[in-house]
C-alpha cells in the first residue's frame, strides 16, 4: 500500500510504517516497499521566466501569481555588500567572496529580530532575497563609508578580517531599497 502526494513542484510517494502494514495483512503475503525519491533537477518543471534565481516556478499561474507590478517592486527590500577593488584585485577571488559573505550573514545574524530582517528571510521570501554588490577603491573609501551609513542611522557591518585587522567589505542589514540608494548611488557594480 502506498499513497501519492502531490506539491505544485514535487510528487513524493509515502509508504506506511511496517507495523501499519503488518496488521492489515497476513503474514504471507509479500510486501514491496518502493524508496523515496527526491526530484533530480532533469525532472523538475523549469520556467526561464522565473522570478528566483535558486528555483524555478511551477507554471504560469504561479508566475502570474508572483510577478510583481512596478509600483509593488519600487521598495523592495534589500541588502547591500561592498567589497574593496584594490583587494578584489590582489586576493584571490574566493577570499574577497568569503569576506562578502561574512558581513553579510553577520549583518542578518546581528539583526534577525529586525521586522524588516524577519521578512527578508521569510521561508515565503528566502529564495528571492535582493541583493546589490558594490564596489568602492580602497580602505579609506570603505571607512569613509561606514562613516557615512552611521551618520545617517544606517545599521551595518563592517568587517574587519582578523588577526590583520583588515576592513575589508561591509554589507547593510536589509532595508527598503529607498531608505539606502542615495547612500550608495555614486558606487559602481562590482564586476
Amino acid at each position: 500500500m502506498a499513497f501519492t502526494i502531490s506539491f505544485p513542484m514535487f510528487r513524493f510517494l509515502l509508504t506506511p510504517s511496517a507495523s501499519q502494514i503488518a496488521s492489515s495483512i497476513s503474514t504471507s503475503t509479500a510486501i514491496r516497499v518502493p524508496h523515496l525519491h527526491a526530484p533530480t533537477l532533469s525532472t523538475r518543471p523549469t520556467l526561464l521566466s522565473s522570478n528566483s534565481m535558486s528555483q524555478p516556478l511551477a507554471d504560469s499561474q504561479t508566475i502570474a501569481n508572483q510577478t510583481e507590478s512596478p509600483s509593488e517592486n519600487a521598495d523592495v527590500v534589500v541588502q547591500y555588500v561592498v567589497l574593496r577593488r584594490d583587494l578584489i584585485d590582489t586576493w584571490p577571488l574566493g577570499s574577497v567572496v568569503t569576506q562578502g559573505c561574512h558581513a553579510s550573514v553577520s549583518a542578518v545574524w546581528s539583526n534577525k529580530d529586525d521586522p524588516l530582517t524577519i521578512d527578508y528571510c521569510s521561508p515565503e521570501k528566502i529564495d528571492s532575497m535582493h541583493k546589490v554588490t558594490l564596489e568602492v577603491k580602497g580602505e579609506a573609501q570603505i571607512k569613509n563609508l561606514s562613516e557615512k551609513l552611521t551618520s545617517g542611522g544606517i545599521i551595518h557591518k563592517m568587517w574587519i578580517e582578523q588577526p590583520e585587522n583588515i576592513p575589508t567589505c561591509l554589507a547593510t542589514k536589509p532595508y527598503p531599497k529607498s531608505v539606502l540608494s542615495s547612500y550608495f548611488k555614486k558606487l559602481k557594480l562590482c564586476k
